[in-house]
């Protein structure tokens, strides 16, 4: 796992600098007032805001209106992945999802956690991939440093510690793998 140490000296210090805070307290405003009161056909506009906060946005990506992106220049959206009602992407680190994959309502991508074992606490960041035509059910709980390969179904509600190979299933907490995923070809 890519683990990134923020330098921090003390638990009270921001790990950021205040250009970045600055530019994190102007997204939020941003999201408020031009994007989260938008109806679901303004998604252009709403990709069109992530972009010029550097987004990364390949194809035809679909925000939710009440999607929380924490700090969008660490996001990477490909063509028709989705972010659901109220999916939280808490984006300290990178997160990327990848084409037509599907992040469900509630559900929370969340690249950040503490060095527990550091007075300090120092911010902790890893990236994480959710892989092509994957499915992360509602209220489902992805760690720091996770990759979720493609095909791959996250269960409702489970908590997701480590990497989900491609085409598996795995539910619970913590998710586990329980069955492999049938995918059927479009006729």
């Amino acid at each position: 796992m890519n683990v990134n140490v923020h330098a921090q000296v003390s638990p009270y210090e921001s790990p950021w600098t205040v250009d970045q805070r600055i530019k994190m307290v102007l997204w939020e405003y941003v999201w408020l007032i031009f994007c989260s009161w938008t109806p679901k056909p303004a998604n252009a506009w709403r990709v069109a805001w992530l972009r010029l906060f550097g987004a990364k946005i390949y194809g035809n990506p679909f925000v939710h209106q009440r999607a929380r992106i924490q700090i969008p220049w660490n996001l990477t959206l490909h063509d028709r992945a989705c972010l659901g009602d109220r999916a939280n992407a808490y984006s300290l680190g990178k997160i990327e999802i990848h084409a037509h994959a599907t992040v469900a309502q509630e559900a929370y991508i969340c690249t950040g956690t503490h060095a527990f074992d550091r007075p300090e606490m120092n911010l902790l960041t890893a990236p994480i991939s959710i892989g092509a035509h994957v499915f992360v059910g509602a209220r489902a709980f992805i760690m720091p440093g996770v990759t979720i390969g493609d095909y791959a179904v996250i269960g409702s509600c489970s908590i997701v510690t480590k990497d989900v190979p491609p085409y598996k299933v795995a539910v619970g907490n913590p998710a586990r793998v329980i069955s492999t995923r049938q995918v059927s070809a479009f006729v």
